[in-house]
C-alpha cells in the first residue's frame, strides 16, 4: 500500500503534507518554489475576490427571504468546528419555540440526500430541517414556503453573500485562525482577514487547544479588522461516545485505553488532540481526506488496517464519520465516535443580540 496515499500507514497524508508546505514548515528549494507558485497564483483569486465583494458591497445581487437568518461561517477552508456552533444556536432558539431550520451548500453530497454534516446535525437535531442546496436562496424559499421556518441558520455562509442575514457570526479556528496569513491557494484564506469588517460576532473556537497570548494576539488581529465586533471564546467538550445506532456511553471510559484513531475532516489534528486530552492512548491514526466517501474499497482497506493494530483495543472515530460507516465495528475492533459540544463563554452582548431576534421573530407572528 502506498504510503502516501489517503489511507497509508504515515500520519501525515497528502492534504497535511500541503499544509507543511502553505505553512513555511516544510523547507528547501523546492517547497520555497512551490510557495512562490502558489503566491502567483494567488493573485488572480485576490482580484476576483475583492471584485466580487465590491459588489455585495453595494447590494448588488442581494436577496432577502421571508425570514430572519443567520449566517455561521469562517474566514478559511477546513475545519473550524462549525456543527457544534450551529447545533448550540439551533437549540437556544428551539428553547424559544422558534421554528429552526438549517440550509447549507451541500458540499460532497454526491448522488446521496444528504452530506456527512447534514446527517450529523440531523442525528444532533432531529427536529430541525436541513435544506441543502448550492443556491442558497432557493434553499431558504423552500425553509420559508414548504417547511414554514421563522429562523434560517445558513451553514457555511459568511461569503455565501447572495441571501441577506441579519445576523453574521464568523468562528476564527485557534487551532490555525488565519490560514497561515495567506489567500488561497497560497495559504486557507478564502478572502482577506480585512472581511471580518462585516461581522458582527466572532467566535473563537478550540481555545482549549491553545494558550493565552495565542487567543490574545488573534484577538488583537480581529479587532483591527473591525473594533465593534463581538468577540466570544469557545471549545469543543468531548461529550461522550456513540456506538452505532445510538448507543451512549461515559467519555471516562476512553481514559487509559489503545486506541486507533479514524478521521476524515477538514482538522484531523485538532480531533486527534481531543482525544488524547480525554486521556485516550492513540497508537495509530487513519487520516482521510475531508469528507471522504466511505466506499467498499475504503472500508475494505479499513478492514485491513484495523485487522494489523495488534495493540489497539478499540477504534474512534468522529461523529460525522459514523453517520456514514453506519458500523459498530470494523474487522474485531469496535468503533465508537468521540461526540462533540460547543461550549460558548457567557456573554451578556451577544445573550442580548440573541434575545432581540427571538423577540422580534415572535412580535411578527
Amino acid at each position: 500500500m502506498n504510503a502516501d496515499s489517503p489511507l497509508g500507514h504515515h500520519h501525515l497524508t497528502r492534504p497535511l503534507d500541503y499544509r507543511s508546505i502553505m505553512s513555511g514548515h516544510r523547507r528547501g528549494i523546492s517547497a520555497g518554489l512551490m510557495r512562490a507558485g502558489l503566491a502567483l497564483a494567488a493573485v488572480p483569486y485576490r482580484l476576483v475576490v475583492a471584485q466580487r465583494n465590491r459588489g455585495f458591497d453595494r447590494g448588488q445581487g442581494v436577496e432577502r427571504c421571508a425570514a430572519t437568518v443567520i449566517s455561521v461561517g469562517n474566514l478559511t477552508t477546513g475545519g473550524t468546528g462549525k456543527t457544534p456552533i450551529v447545533a448550540d444556536l439551533a437549540r437556544r432558539f428551539r428553547r424559544h419555540d422558534i421554528r429552526v431550520a438549517i440550509v447549507s451548500r451541500g458540499y460532497g453530497r454526491g448522488d446521496a440526500d444528504q452530506n456527512d454534516e447534514a446527517a450529523e446535525l440531523h442525528q444532533r437535531l432531529p427536529d430541525v430541517p436541513h435544506v441543502q442546496n448550492p443556491d442558497r436562496v432557493e434553499a431558504a424559499r423552500i425553509a420559508v414556503e414548504e417547511l414554514e421556518s421563522q429562523l434560517i441558520l445558513m451553514d457555511d455562509g459568511f461569503q455565501h453573500r447572495r441571501l441577506h442575514r441579519d445576523l453574521d457570526i464568523v468562528l476564527v479556528d485557534m487551532t490555525c485562525p488565519f490560514g497561515y496569513g495567506h489567500l488561497l491557494p497560497r495559504g486557507l484564506l478564502r478572502e482577506p482577514i480585512k472581511s471580518l469588517r462585516r461581522a458582527q460576532v466572532a467566535i473563537l473556537t478550540r481555545c482549549d487547544q491553545v494558550d493565552e497570548p495565542a487567543i490574545d494576539d488573534v484577538i488583537a488581529t480581529i479587532r483591527s479588522a473591525n473594533p465593534a465586533i463581538v468577540i466570544l471564546r469557545s471549545s469543543h467538550r468531548p461529550s461522550g461516545l456513540l456506538q452505532f445506532p445510538d448507543q451512549q456511553t461515559a467519555v471516562e471510559d476512553l481514559r487509559g485505553q489503545r486506541v486507533g484513531l479514524i478521521s476524515g475532516i477538514g482538522n484531523p489534528a485538532a480531533f486527534r488532540r481531543t482525544a488524547e486530552d480525554v486521556g485516550a492512548i492513540v497508537v495509530a491514526e487513519k487520516i482521510l481526506p475531508d469528507h471522504a466517501h466511505y466506499d467498499r474499497e475504503t472500508v475494505e482497506r479499513l478492514r485491513q488496517w484495523a485487522t494489523d493494530l495488534g495493540d489497539a483495543r478499540q477504534l474512534i472515530c468522529t461523529q460525522k464519520d459514523l453517520v456514514k460507516l453506519q458500523t459498530d465495528r470494523i474487522a474485531t475492533l469496535p468503533l465508537s465516535a468521540l461526540t462533540i459540544d460547543a461550549e460558548i463563554e457567557p456573554s451578556t452582548e451577544f445573550d442580548a443580540m440573541l434575545q432581540q431576534i427571538a423577540t422580534a421573530i415572535h412580535t411578527t407572528e
